[in-house]
């Protein structure tokens, strides 16, 4: 994924109630348990259906790295799915996201205003329709240009028009992000 799309998975699996599998023949198990069948996550990890078995049976307990990393990464996908709808319904209806930022923020204003790009270091609560919006639009696979697009809506709606109280007209542009954090 992006930036952005890494950084609200992290937020929901904040959310998480248990950690996940610590070795990995329990995270093996776990996804033979989730996928229904060791061809599955041997499909699913690029590995053999036998070095699955394996893994199950504690028969090999220490994994290479890129697969040690494919293997965690599967599992934190697919950990407590409940908990993680939970958490973005609840974003989405009543908490909202607070984002924390290190970008570029350009503006298209109207002429004689200070227009130029700088970085700049925000944190900032967004409001539950913007939150809804952005973990929707992951949902349906939007990639990152698109993220970064609605996350910019946001900020410049919430932190720079201030919900319309100021900089009618102000569009902003958000490149360069550095960090994207953010917390439910």
């Amino acid at each position: 994924m992006g930036i952005i799309g890494d950084g609200l998975n992290r937020a929901v699996q904040g959310a998480f109630t248990r950690p996940i599998p610590k070795s990995p023949g329990a995270q093996m198990r776990y996804l033979v348990k989730q996928l229904k069948g060791t061809r599955a996550v041997a499909g699913l990890l690029g590995v053999s259906q036998r070095t699955v078995e394996r893994y199950v049976k504690d028969q090999i307990r220490r994994p290479r790295a890129d697969l040690a990393q494919r293997l965690e990464d599967a599992v934190r996908q697919r950990w407590q799915p409940r908990v993680r709808d939970r958490a973005r319904k609840q974003a989405a209806a009543s908490t909202g996201l607070v984002i924390h930022t290190r970008a570029r923020f350009g503006f298209t204003a109207a002429p004689g205003t200070s227009d130029d790009a700088r970085i700049r270091d925000i944190s900032l609560a967004l409001p539950p329709h913007h939150a809804a919006r952005l973990l929707d639009a992951q949902d349906a696979g939007a990639g990152e240009r698109q993220l970064r697009g609605l996350a910019a809506d946001a900020l410049g709606e919430v932190y720079f028009r201030d919900g319309g109280r100021r900089a009618a007209g102000l569009a902003v542009e958000f490149t360069d992000v550095e960090l994207a954090e953010f917390d439910l």
